[in-house]
């Protein structure tokens, strides 16, 4: 740690002395003294965090978890407001373009850090932080190493796990938020199935028998740690759990500012959200009216619902849409696809399902030894009551399902990942994503492809179902920001903002319920409206800039492969003259 911090001293000192030097030559000297210090800092942030170091592909981290005690976290704290005052003494004025968008995306990485230390879900409040900790499934969904390697991994992990719990229990506070006690323990029960069922299933062909006795035995302790930590939080922290889980109003502002460089109000926000709430309701109306004049759109809605796949055939059916989408891609020019490799389909992880429905999971970007990408669904769980049942399958309808499809692979979230992978983009720009433009990208291909005529084959009545599955989902997503505001800035409670839902998105109590849990510990999730809003901003100013010249293939292979920075930091880069960024309508 001190080593890292007198690092940092020393490359901070590098910045003076260009007196006589030309401007290109200081330039050459400031990029150089800022690339040695941003690479000094990721070494820090990698050694500080292995689990998201082997995400990134860097697989001298395997076997590493997280020291999760209290004094590594204070170290850490400290360390990262040490690097921010070395950032901040940087004088930006012989930054090149180029290296001046690094040093905003690492400054606003840091910012969002300590961020994270100073708020409400801070990791010394949040037990959700830690509660699906143990993460095997990375070292048998990726084939990086040997399988023998990957179990001496595990077991590493394990061993290490009945001293991370303690360590949990020990930063956590006396009173925690409710629904994030509830959430944790669901994860964390999730976590200990996996490692009890999933895990051994898929270690069984290992043929080692020291090894597996090893694996037994950490297993074992693992599984023991994990319900430990449920049955703790069961039994302790439930009986005195609150309901005080918003960030307030100027913490949001914070938010806002650090992760996207976005300096409106939250009140400006949210008539934002509001306003597009109200126009995507003409939007689904007029998709309904056209499917049947004579039903209300909420009915009509629920009619196509109800054209969905059997809980049996909703991975495969997801499966075979795959690669229709990626062809139509290519043949309608609307994005280049930079490789051939394909994506596998799976059940979400056991651990995973009670905060997601469906989601892309691919290797990191500096991985070279596996580039297997998933996409996960959510399957029914048969525990649930047939109507939750029924309410869980209507989400999945067939238009719906093609939705997802394309936010998650084909152009969204894997199409993204390929260029990020094969782009020229600096480690920094690889690393350190906007959850907005990660986010707001994938939900912009939804609208855009069916603008680009995906889905409609002449059959106005089949063009207008895809339209109103699009329109639901934009729906989700715009309730969202505004249940994201409401909660953390204006005292929205669990049962209003499953209401809201409910109202406006038009699904049953159980979704929009785990929307609502969502919103609790997760109020970024407003950033996929404002993202794809700014993204459809760029995109008008950049063709009105570009004229003749304009195609949209372009416009979206400049966008994917620069990086996944915020979007304010992407108008600078594709346009002439980027002053109107904060406009988002």
């Amino acid at each position: 740690m001190k080593k890292i911090i007198v690092l940092l001293g020393l490359s901070a000192s590098l910045f003076s002395g260009c007196k006589n030097s030309s401007p290109s030559e200081i330039s050459v000297s400031a990029d150089s003294s800022f690339q040695l210090m941003a690479d000094e800092y990721i070494k820090g942030y990698l050694d500080h965090n292995p689990t998201q170091a082997v995400s990134l592909g860097f697989h001298e981290y395997d076997g590493k978890l997280t020291d999760d005690s209290r004094q590594a976290l204070d170290s850490l704290y400290a360390w990262l407001k040490v690097s921010a005052g070395k950032l901040s003494a940087i004088d930006t004025n012989g930054l090149s373009k180029k290296m001046f968008i690094d040093y905003r995306i690492l400054r606003d990485e840091i910012r969002s850090e300590l961020y994270a230390f100073e708020n409400i879900h801070s990791p010394y409040t949040n037990p959700m932080g830690y509660a699906g900790a143990i993460d095997a499934n990375t070292y048998i969904k990726r084939n990086f190493a040997t399988p023998e390697e990957r179990l001496k991994s595990i077991i590493a992990i394990e061993n290490a796990a009945p001293v991370f719990f303690e360590n949990a229990k020990a930063n956590l506070k006396d009173s925690l938020a409710k629904p994030l006690v509830e959430l944790a323990i669901q994860i964390a029960k999730g976590s200990a199935s996996f490692l009890g069922n999933d895990l051994l299933v898929a270690l069984k062909d290992i043929k080692n028998d020291s090894l597996m006795t090893a694996f037994h035995s950490s297993n074992k302790k693992a599984i023991n740690a994990v319900n430990g930590y449920a049955d703790w939080l069961q039994k302790e922290k439930l009986p005195t759990s609150h309901n005080h889980y918003a960030i307030g109003r100027d913490n949001y502002m914070k938010l806002l500012l650090n992760s996207e460089e976005i300096t409106m109000t939250p009140e400006e926000v949210l008539e934002i959200g509001m306003s597009n709430l109200k126009k995507e309701q003409e939007t689904f109306d007029a998709a309904a009216k056209i499917i049947n004049p004579h039903k209300k759109p909420v009915d009509v809605y629920n009619d196509i619902q109800k054209e969905h796949p059997t809980a049996d055939s909703l991975i495969s059916d997801s499966r075979n849409t795959m690669e229709s989408i990626r062809q139509y891609l290519i043949d309608k020019h609307i994005i280049t696809i930079p490789s051939e490799v394909r994506i596998g389909i799976k059940e979400t992880p056991q651990y995973a399902r009670e905060t997601s429905t469906a989601s892309m999971d691919a290797p990191g970007p500096f991985d070279e030894k596996a580039t297997e990408s998933y996409y996960y669904i959510t399957p029914v769980d048969k525990k649930w009551t047939p109507k939750q049942q029924e309410d869980w399958l209507k989400s999945f309808n067939y238009y719906t399902t093609d939705v997802v499809t394309i936010h998650e692979v084909y152009p969204g979230h894997y199409t993204q990942f390929l260029h990020l992978k094969t782009s020229s983009a600096t480690k920094i720009e690889k690393i350190f994503a906007s959850y907005a433009f990660v986010e707001g990208w994938a939900h912009y291909t939804e609208k855009m492809m069916l603008d680009e005529g995906y889905g409609n084959n002449g059959d106005s009545i089949r063009a207008a179902k895809f339209r109103l599955a699009q329109s639901g989902d934009a729906l989700l997503r715009i309730c969202r920001l505004c249940v994201s505001v409401k909660t953390h800035t204006q005292g929205m409670t669990v049962d209003e903002a499953t209401k809201f839902f409910m109202d406006n998105w038009h699904q049953g109590d159980k979704p929009s319920r785990q929307e609502a849990l969502r919103g609790t510990f997760d109020p970024g999730y407003l950033f996929y409206t404002v993202g794809k809003l700014e993204i459809l901003k760029l995109r008008s100013d950049y063709q009105q800039q570009e004229g003749s010249n304009y195609s949209l293939q372009k416009f979206h292979d400049l966008l994917l492969d620069n990086g996944q920075p915020p979007i304010r930091l992407l108008r600078e880069i594709l346009l002439k003259d980027s002053t109107t960024w904060g406009r988002l309508l």
